[in-house]
């Protein structure tokens, strides 16, 4: 996991995973410099991942004051009860879905969280946070939200996109990536995280983009995506595309065994 700064307000924790067969899918955790600090999701609770050490050079634990999870999905949590051990007063913002989900496995205390539906808002002290429905996402607990402060948007995993290398996934803004390359992987990215879209009326679902073409926020931090500057309307644009998409089908067993099979040592 390594860290970088976008402007003054934004500090983002990149990681990613190599999917064989798909590439390597960015993992980002993101600090918000509010007065109040505000943590948006937790990253990966891999073993060999600290996720509160990567934090520590961004902001002190004890200082956060909200952690934002977009969703309870596992890629977005893995940091989260060690750093509510670590900073007393943070409050969990999710939905009653997202805490009915995660406290499938580990009970949240209600005196730590915070329910905010999209449409509504949070005061961080010296912005407001703007919360709403991206138009793309996996679980149905999803709320990102938009920085009124900063014109920046958090769209959880919507325009996410595999890329082909680490160092590409993890890399300071997405224009590193070339824009036709870029659309192909946030298109497969669409079809691989939101099947859903695929049927979807086409002029319900492009409606839902109304307000990120209402906010134009000048950049977009997704979970699965470096950081992208400039780029709505782009972004936009790749999304009229969605709807009717070609579905993405799942390595099956023999595909697996292909590819385990690649992986066997050779001949000595």
């Amino acid at each position: 996991m390594s860290t970088h700064q976008v402007g003054s307000d934004t500090t983002v924790l990149a990681d990613c995973l190599e999917v064989p067969g798909i590439g390597f899918v960015p993992v980002n955790a993101f600090v918000l410099h509010a007065r109040e600090p505000v943590v948006v999701d937790t990253g990966l609770g891999l073993p060999d991942r600290d996720f509160l050490a990567a934090l520590a050079g961004a902001v002190d634990p004890a200082d956060v004051r909200w952690i934002w999870l977009t969703h309870p999905d596992r890629d977005h949590t893995g940091g989260l009860f060690a750093l509510l051990e670590a900073a007393p007063r943070a409050r969990v913002v999710s939905t009653f879905l997202g805490v009915g989900i995660m406290s499938t496995e580990h009970p949240l205390p209600q005196d730590r969280v915070f329910l905010l539906n999209p449409g509504q808002s949070l005061d961080v002290g010296d912005r407001t946070l703007h919360a709403f429905r991206p138009p793309l996402y996996d679980n149905p607990a999803t709320v990102g939200f938009f920085d009124d402060r900063t014109g920046t948007c958090f769209s959880s995993d919507c325009f996410g996109a595999p890329l082909p290398t680490a160092d590409l996934a993890t890399c300071d803004d997405v224009s590193d990536v070339g824009a036709e390359d870029l659309k192909a992987a946030q298109l497969l990215w669409a079809s691989v995280d939101s099947p859903w879209a695929q049927v979807a009326d086409r002029d319900a679902f492009l409606a839902t983009a109304d307000p990120l073409r209402s906010a134009d926020p000048r950049t977009i931090f997704s979970t699965h995506l470096p950081p992208a500057s400039g780029l709505t309307p782009r972004f936009l644009d790749t999304l009229t595309a969605v709807p009717g998409l070609t579905p993405f089908t799942d390595p099956d067993q023999a595909a697996l065994e292909q590819m385990l099979a690649a992986f066997a040592p050779g001949p000595r």
